[in-house]
């Protein structure tokens, strides 16, 4: 345990549940969308307005087989959140959310680790994938300096599934980021 975590109170993992759903979206709206976002430096604000997530679509984060909405605590109250899927030799990573107020504290590099030792702990998985919007080069770079590479490979944005959000940019595109966990 480093000395932040002394200071705050150590972090505890666990599978979210259905009771976990209303806290787990209000979380995941406050890091990327909205004003809230931007007290964090994850903030999507300016390139996506609308919702990012919503009950319905925790749920099927929660309930879909192979998968796991991990809840992330400090002290009795949600900090963060990510999902792992299972994907045959790799694991996904996403939906991964830290309160705007605790961002650029070290929690995410903390949550990324112990996310990536579940996935090769639980199903033997030799690699993370992760998509993230290319034009977010800051976020691709924390994630590249955790030991992830940009794979160049693209898929489109859904415009006009307001699931995902109302695009304020016509440039969005999705890069995979690979990260060999061997």
């Amino acid at each position: 345990m480093d000395t932040a975590d002394r200071a705050a109170g150590a972090l505890s993992y666990r599978d979210a549940t259905e009771a976990d759903v209303q806290a787990l979206v209000l979380l995941i709206e406050s890091a990327y969308r909205g004003d809230s976002s931007r007290v964090g430096w994850t903030t999507e604000a300016d390139i996506l307005h609308g919702s990012r997530t919503d009950p319905d679509g925790v749920r099927a984060v929660i309930a879909k087989p192979g998968s796991k909405l991990v809840t992330v605590e400090r002290d009795g109250g949600l900090v963060a959140c990510c999902q792992l899927e299972h994907r045959g030799d790799a694991a996904y990573f996403g939906m991964f959310a830290v309160s705007p107020a605790l961002q650029g504290a070290g929690l995410g590099k903390q949550i990324i680790a112990e996310a990536e030792r579940i996935a090769r702990a639980q199903w033997g998985v030799q690699e993370m994938h992760m998509t993230v919007i290319s034009v977010r080069e800051e976020l691709i770079a924390f994630y590249e300096r955790r030991g992830y590479r940009r794979t160049g490979e693209l898929t489109p944005f859904p415009y006009g599934d307001e699931r995902v959000g109302l695009p304020q940019r016509d440039d969005l595109v999705f890069e995979l980021l690979v990260k060999e966990l061997g």
